[in-house]
């Protein structure tokens, strides 16, 4: 029996014994695994494990994230059914029956394998299923005793620990023959493995690429907004793909800005120094072409500066760069992993938009967008025509766009983009997201159909009366 085999054969067993389950046992089945990676001791090894294994982020980020994330995720089941009647109408006769979705294959990234894996356990297994975990080549250990840790969760209370696996030295071959053979997918990670789980056969949710960009109008709080964008950018050294990388600035608010910046401990380049960070940020290929250099993806701005030839205080949170015009034509406007922000300047608010449009159109379309403003018309008019998945205001993104206490945003780690980020959905994947509905409907009084009723009104605004001469 192969690697593959094995697992399929385990979790489907184990998905089964669950199938029967209550309300409140999967419930604590979600409590179990959930403080498996909540509780100081736990978090504590697994933040310094992924720190020392992939050399991302750091690690008093990765505890404050494992307490975020995975915590709001159990708040977030804490009273949701996932067993039996969801909803009953009277009125329509319609009642809604939650299934599970049988055995999911979960894709873990590199820069968040801890947490991530948390975060999803909790909304698959809410649903009484069972996951497989695929963890980054570059993350095995520390996805590894993950999980280890919430199969100890489950054997303490009993449920049975196949519930929660890991292939941790799958390669691609089997990695896809995983994805075949379970009932679901959900990818977070590079665009490659997205890819790859949608064109697996199997139904599968991914998230598209990042590339958060946020206005901070001539209204904002500019104190409050720059002290929100930098503890999202400067958190974990940006490996959230919700961490501001752009910002688009009111020409009125520039210098507050800029002072504001360097109050939060931010470098502000001088061109000359922008030229030497490109060229250390951005490589050129075997095959020709420009790529985001690996060593400066979630490192500190000291060391990013240092690699480059900057001299900066050692204490810089992060280096700021003036955007050129025009911004979609400036490399440091595409996504960069890094503690690394672009400022570009606004006269007008329909300039602000196109120029938003624009850099997420290039790199990042349908992620997120951000604003600092208390114009309710302008946030409506990003409401009404902004192309993405989501839009926060007067909030840092990183932990806005997945969940936060400041907001009601379904928590996760794994977030839609829609089809404009060819992803199935623009939603924050949760608990939801992992249950099969069965919609049991009863005869009602027949509905009388009258062309009337449907078409009358429409025709009488044209002038016509087909109707009538019928």
């Amino acid at each position: 029996m192969s690697r593959v085999d094995e697992l399929i054969h385990a979790g489907r067993k184990a998905q089964e014994q669950v199938a029967g389950y209550t309300q409140e046992q999967i419930d604590d089945v979600c409590l179990a695994i959930g403080w498996a990676l909540y509780n100081d001791d736990n978090v504590h090894a697994l933040s310094k494990l992924a720190v020392e294994e992939t050399g991302y982020g750091n690690y008093d980020s990765k505890v404050v994230k494992h307490k975020r994330k995975v915590g709001g995720a159990v708040e977030g089941i804490l009273g949701k059914v996932s067993v039996g009647l969801m909803e009953r109408d009277e009125e329509t006769g319609i009642s809604k029956y939650a299934k599970p979705v049988g055995l999911v294959c979960a894709i873990l990234p590199a820069t968040n394998p801890t947490a991530t894996a948390g975060t999803k356990a909790v909304a698959i297994l809410k649903g009484r299923n069972a996951v497989i975990f695929r963890p980054s080549s570059r993350a095995r250990k520390s996805s590894t005793l993950a999980i280890e840790f919430m199969r100890a969760g489950l054997r303490q209370i009993g449920a049975p620990e196949d519930l929660v696996q890991i292939y941790d030295d799958a390669d691609i071959p089997s990695t896809a023959e995983l994805m075949q053979r379970c009932d679901l997918v959900v990818a977070t990670g590079g665009g490659p493995m997205v890819r790859a789980a949608y064109s697996s056969g199997t139904p599968s949710y991914g998230v598209g690429v990042g590339n958060a960009v946020c206005i901070i109008a001539e209204d904002a709080d500019v104190q409050q907004a720059v002290s929100m964008i930098t503890a999202s950018k400067t958190f974990d050294y940006a490996t959230s793909c919700s961490s501001e990388n752009s910002i688009i600035v009111h020409r009125s608010a520039l210098e507050e800005v800029l002072t504001e910046v360097k109050a939060n401990k931010g470098y502000v380049c001088s061109p000359e120094e922008k030229a030497r960070l490109k060229d250390w940020m951005w490589k050129t290929s075997d095959k020709g072409k420009l790529a985001l250099n690996g060593k400066i993806v979630a490192q500190s701005a000291f060391r990013i500066a240092t690699d480059a030839g900057l001299d900066v205080p050692e204490d810089t949170s992060m280096l700021v760069v003036l955007g050129e015009e025009p911004a979609v034509q400036d490399k440091f406007c595409d996504e960069k992993m890094s503690v690394v922000l672009t400022v570009f300047v606004y006269e007008t608010f329909e300039e602000a938009l196109e120029k938003i449009t624009a850099i997420t159109n290039r790199y990042g379309r349908g992620h997120s967008m951000g604003i600092h403003t208390f114009n309710p018309e302008y946030i409506e008019r990003m409401g009404q025509t902004m192309l993405t998945s989501r839009i926060t205001v007067r909030q840092p993104m990183a932990a806005a766009n997945g969940g936060h206490a400041m907001n009601s945003m379904p928590p996760t780690a794994t977030l839609g983009c829609g089809t404009w980020g060819k992803n199935s959905t623009t939603e924050n994947i949760h608990y939801k997201h992992f249950l099969n509905v069965t919609w049991v409907n009863e005869p009602r009084p027949a509905r009388a159909f009258s062309e009337e009723a449907v078409w009358g009104e429409f025709f009488a605004r044209l002038g016509q009366h087909p109707m009538s001469r019928r």
